[in-house]
């Protein structure tokens, strides 16, 4: 097919696109459901992937934590449920980190106090979404934070139990967008708490939030937010990545040890790597991109039947036109490219507007939860090709079925 031929059937094609405006439109829209059904939720998962690894490659590869139970990371009722061991006392926590020799990692003993903490400062006051973790001198760096100013928790402020707290930057911007905060009194609750650090912007991705943080004292935080049975996190930082697995091997030995447990006795709490969690999470989302690829089949499904249907109606109503064209000379396989441009453009074009829509209200889920901005031009071409191949095989019978009307009789028909 020639290039000028080509543009012909395009124009012609285009031309009685437009004359069936309302059918088209229809057609086209059920094509871009489809269409942003499958780009919108693929773009929204890949930006979540994206940020899911930046996110929990902050905590560094060489981080781990034990706690007593696994995390409850599920889509549905997929997958088993963690098991949960006895709590993690104070006392076996603290025993643990006093064991694990400094020279290899360096150890933490934290817990979160609460996540619907509502901090205030004269009469400004946060969202009740504050996370106040009880935290010790090395969970700024084991936790994969940074200070932006001021100074960390120190080994004093936790022997005394202090009232002071280091914060994170959404607190910041609420309560001190025209001051300084360091040296400032915050409330939590009836608790009053003087800001000596101020996080580095971390983010507030899947549940993770950094800049929604406020750390306080363990010591402080045991008095303030006691619970029965509190089961307490122990966060292990290898200090050379290339010692991680030696260092879990003796951090497990070490627990195993605290915890009074025979040689033959299961191990009765769980150790996880900062990186298992982000692929457990990965994995599960391929559960939702499955789910959304059967959706834009059902749906393009259902718009190559009705795209079939409409264009065998206008076979039907373009009976006389297709005999004057043989009449006057145009030969089957032109007739028959014609309708199959006609059919792959009105796919086209509703693949194109279902791109357009699955782009914005995929990366729009992913702003939601955190997540950066991406183009995505694999999922892009890929719906390009199945709008070609859905106009191809659903036009090619009504095509056909025109090709091979005969002129005499198509010229009659009324």
């Amino acid at each position: 097919m020639g290039k000028n031929i080509f543009f012909e059937y395009l124009k012609i094609a285009l031309q009685s696109i437009k004359s069936q405006a309302l059918r088209t439109i229809l057609t086209a829209l059920i094509i871009a459901i489809g269409i942003t059904a499958l780009v919108g939720i693929l773009t929204a998962i890949d930006a979540i992937k994206s940020s899911l690894t930046g996110q929990f490659a902050l905590l560094g590869a060489n981080t781990f934590t034990i706690q007593n139970r696994g995390p409850n990371i599920r889509i549905g009722r997929s997958g088993e449920r963690p098991k949960t061991y006895p709590s993690i006392t104070y006392y076996e926590a603290m025993k643990f980190k006093e064991q694990m020799p400094a020279k290899r990692a360096r150890t933490s003993v934290s817990f979160q106090a609460t996540g619907a903490a509502e901090a205030k400062y004269k009469n400004l006051k946060t969202n009740p979404n504050v996370s106040v973790m009880a935290a010790d001198e090395n969970y700024l760096h084991t936790g994969g934070y940074e200070l932006e100013s001021g100074r960390n928790l120190s080994l004093n402020d936790i022997k005394d139990a202090a009232a002071v707290a280091l914060i994170g930057q959404d607190i910041v911007s609420n309560l001190f967008a025209k001051e300084d905060p360091l040296g400032k009194f915050i409330s939590i609750g009836d608790a009053r708490y003087r800001i000596v650090g101020v996080l580095a912007p971390k983010g507030n991705s899947f549940g993770f939030g950094g800049d929604k943080s406020l750390f306080i004292p363990i010591t402080k935080a045991r008095t303030k937010y006691a619970t029965a049975n509190r089961s307490f996190a122990v966060n292990v930082m290898a200090l050379e990545s290339t010692e991680l697995e030696s260092v879990v091997d003796e951090a497990t030995a070490t627990m195993r040890a605290v915890r009074k447990l025979k040689p033959k006795e299961e191990t009765n709490f769980n150790i996880i790597k900062s990186d298992s969690i982000s692929e457990s999470l990965i994995e599960n989302l391929s559960y939702v991109s499955m789910a959304a690829i059967i959706i834009a089949a059902i749906t393009l499904l259902g718009a190559a039947i009705a795209l079939m249907n409409i264009m065998l109606v206008s076979v039907t109503e373009r009976t006389s036109e297709i005999g004057i064209r043989k009449a006057i000379g145009a030969k089957s396989n032109a007739i028959l490219s014609q309708f199959l441009t006609e059919a792959i453009a009105i796919c086209l074009l509703g693949g194109l507007a279902g791109i357009i829509f699955g782009i914005l209200i995929g990366n729009g889920i992913s702003m939601l939860v955190g997540g950066a901005f991406i183009i995505p031009w694999a999922w892009m071409s890929l719906s390009a090709i199945i709008c070609f191949l859905v106009g191809l095989l659903s036009g090619f019978y009504p095509a056909l079925k025109a090709s091979r009307l005969d002129p005499i009789e198509s010229l009659r028909y009324e």
